[in-house]
This record gives structure tokens, sequence and C-alpha cells, in this order.
């Protein structure tokens, strides 16, 4: 059974810092792309970052760029997401994901297998 484990969500003010951590099992981990994406309230879910099945390709979205950092830890079945310099519109749950095993593009739901239960992150101004 493929099970994702979500941590690290939380309240901060504007400008600072969270790190979410995914835990996975259920698959082989490091045959697998993984991302995060996110869900704000009344808005569908947008694809946040990625990491390709051996992390050494990464993606961000643009809203994100040059803020957060995704990571992949193959021995420890580990995907990180490092946020800094956090805005109030990061605001959202936030879903990692499991890709199929030839995603079309990283950054569309439809290419994602399986997700997790989501963590929520609240920024304040």
């Amino acid at each position: 059974q493929v099970q994702e484990v979500e941590s690290g969500g939380g309240s901060v003010q504007a400008g600072g810092f969270l790190r979410l951590s995914c835990a996975a099992s259920g698959r082989t981990f490091s045959n697998y792309a993984l991302g995060w994406f996110r869900q704000a309230p009344g808005k569908e879910r947008e694809f946040v970052a990625g990491i390709s099945r051996s992390g050494g390709t990464t993606y961000y979205a643009d809203s994100v760029k040059g803020r957060f950092t995704i990571s992949k830890d193959n021995a420890n079945y580990m995907v990180d997401l490092q946020m800094n310099n956090l805005k109030p519109e990061d605001t959202a749950v936030y879903y990692c994901a499991q890709y199929s095993p030839s995603p079309a593009n990283l950054r569309l739901t439809t290419s994602v297998a399986y997700w997790g239960q989501g963590t929520q992150v609240t920024v304040s101004s």
C-alpha cells in the first residue's frame, strides 16, 4: 500500500520560513519523480515544485522560484520542501505527490498517481 505522510506545516509571518517533509512508502522510492502541490481556499490545486527520480533535476512554479527548494533523499524515502521568504499568497494546504511511472508533465495534477493527506501552511502579513 502506497502511503505518504507529511509534516512541517504551520503558521508564520511574512518573510519567515518553513520546511515541509514527506515520508513515502509502498513503492520503490527511487523509481518515481516526486513533487509538491498546493491548494488555497476556492482555488484549484496547483503545482509548486517537482524533482526527478534521481533527484538531479528540479522544477518550480514561477511564483516560488528562488524562494522554495525541493530535495529528495532516496536512502530515507523522504522528499522535503524548504520554503523561505514566505508570503501571504503562499497560504494553502500543501500536498506531497508521487507521480506515475512516465508522467507527461510534472506540473499537471493528472500526472500524479498518489497524494499525501495535506498539511496547512498559513502566512500572515
